[in-house]
């Protein structure tokens, strides 16, 4: 076998290891689907710098404590967190949330979107957690969903946005939020601007 013919063997073998390593590992977005419903990120932000950001999403619907909430109501920087009941990162991240309206919900409007359960399922979610800001219930409509299509993924739940005092989005945290630090800072960095 001459060296360029064992280089190109070589290679190949390298890749079929790469393929197979591929298919048999449960790592990466594939793995984390499963019969949940949802894909578990990570955590990861993503902030978007004030030149970068789109327009405002323009968003309505119908709150777990009866009413209509409309996305022109808001006023300032805004977390908005997408969830459902019988998510477990979601009651992860519960007591942070909780947490951190409790420090920032006078200078900070706080939103929940639920993105699968009636008014009964979120508000004993939310009673058990003390979450004391509204939800929208998006599953019927998937309204609010929609308007940050491109932003947040329909099945990736956990997911929280940071809207600036404009209301476009500013920052992206895929995943449970699993203490109050990272979502400080941004709220921080929003208000200082």
């Amino acid at each position: 076998m001459t060296g360029r013919m064992r280089r190109v063997a070589a290679g190949a073998a390298a890749m079929v290891a790469l393929v197979l390593t591929g298919c048999a590992s449960a790592d990466g977005v594939a793995g984390q689907v499963g019969d949940a419903g949802y894909i578990a990120g990570d955590g990861f932000v993503t902030e978007f710098a004030p030149a970068e950001r789109g327009a405002p999403a323009a968003f309505s619907g119908p709150l777990a404590t009866g009413g209509e909430f409309d996305s022109a109501s808001l006023d300032g920087v805004t977390l908005v967190n997408f969830w459902y009941a019988a998510c477990p990162p979601c009651r992860v991240e519960a007591p942070v949330l909780a947490e951190l309206h409790a420090e920032f919900g006078d200078r900070v409007d706080f939103l929940g979107v639920n993105v699968r359960d009636g008014a009964a399922q979120a508000l004993a979610f939310e009673e058990q957690f003390g979450i004391d800001y509204p939800s929208i219930l998006d599953d019927e409509t998937a309204e609010a969903q929609l308007a940050f299509t491109g932003i947040v993924a329909p099945n990736a739940v956990p997911s929280t946005i940071v809207l600036d005092a404009e209301g476009r989005v500013a920052a992206r945290v895929s995943g449970a939020v699993t203490d109050t630090s990272i979502l400080s800072t941004l709220l921080r960095e929003e208000l200082e601007r």
